[in-house]
């Protein structure tokens, strides 16, 4: 019974009620005195409509931000690939070569960790790229991938941009090479 009577007090309380004549006269007063606090004698008898006006803003920012996100490729993927390069090394043998100082991020397939502070890059064009990343970072943080930042030339250069791993460790690529090979 408490909680109707709680629930009936607070409605009644929310609810306008009609104070006789002689309210009503005071505002057709006011209103035609000032207009502007006729409207805010008419908004105080409503407490509710001010939940549902729309508010306005006087400004809005955007902040444009693209994170690429780069994983490891899977094991069947990674042994697919690597199936086009000649497995014949006494015939054979893989080298590092020069390469251009910067890769377009979308041509980026997939990342495996290599020895020391090393990664292998898997490129869409059947490329594969090593990286080396400055000498106090370490390859196996990147074990689960690596986010960048994307430029507004949309690739990945030496010497400009950082590699940020999943676990929180941020470094800068210091050299780039093409894995080829060769024969003997």
């Amino acid at each position: 019974m408490q909680s109707l009577f709680a629930f009936v007090a607070s409605f009644a309380l929310l609810s306008p009620f009609s104070q006789g004549d002689e309210r009503a006269a005071a505002k057709d007063e006011v209103a035609k005195l000032d207009p502007k606090v006729a409207l805010e004698m008419a908004q105080s008898d409503r407490p509710l409509i001010n939940f549902s006006e729309t508010p306005v803003y006087r400004q809005v920012r955007i902040n444009g931000r693209v994170i690429i996100r780069v994983s490891p490729q899977s094991a069947q993927a990674r042994r697919a690939f690597l199936s086009t390069i000649p497995r014949n090394t006494s015939t054979t043998k893989v080298v590092e070569k020069k390469m251009e100082k910067c890769i377009p991020v979308s041509q980026i397939a997939a990342v495996q960790t290599g020895s020391a502070n090393r990664l292998m890059l898997y490129l869409r064009d059947k490329r594969v790229v090593r990286l080396n990343l400055e000498k106090s970072c370490r390859a196996r943080d990147y074990y689960s991938g690596f986010y960048v930042e994307r430029s507004k030339d949309g690739k990945l250069c030496v010497r400009r941009d950082k590699l940020l791993s999943r676990s929180g460790v941020n470094c800068q690529v210091k050299r780039m090479r093409q894995l080829v090979s060769v024969a003997r």
